[in-house]
């Protein structure tokens, strides 16, 4: 009896563990202010980011070139196994109409 109340436990655990698991790759970040409000990956209409990673070159293993569009600027930022450096910044070129 006490083995098959142990056996039970794990499965419960793993269980609960999965569904954790689930839930996260399906909506993103769990939203803790206003706990069973949903998820915090919804947007309100008409709201555009202010940051995205529009390319990245590896140039070997520990070397790798990131292009960030950050707030109508354009970043390319270096990363390697001392931090990252800013390489270049300028302002981005956006056709009319175009969103990033």
């Amino acid at each position: 009896m006490d083995v098959l109340r142990q056996v039970f436990s794990v499965l419960l655990v793993f269980s609960l563990l999965g569904a954790v698991l689930w839930l996260l790759r399906r909506g993103g970040r769990i939203s803790f202010r206003g706990f069973g409000k949903g998820f915090a990956g919804t947007r309100t209409p008409g709201h555009t980011r202010s940051m995205v990673a529009v390319e990245r070159m590896a140039l070997t293993s520990d070397h790798t070139l990131h292009m960030v569009r950050f707030n109508g600027r354009d970043l390319l930022v270096a990363t390697h196994p001392q931090g990252c450096t800013l390489v270049t910044e300028q302002v981005a070129e956006r056709a009319m109409g175009a969103e990033a």
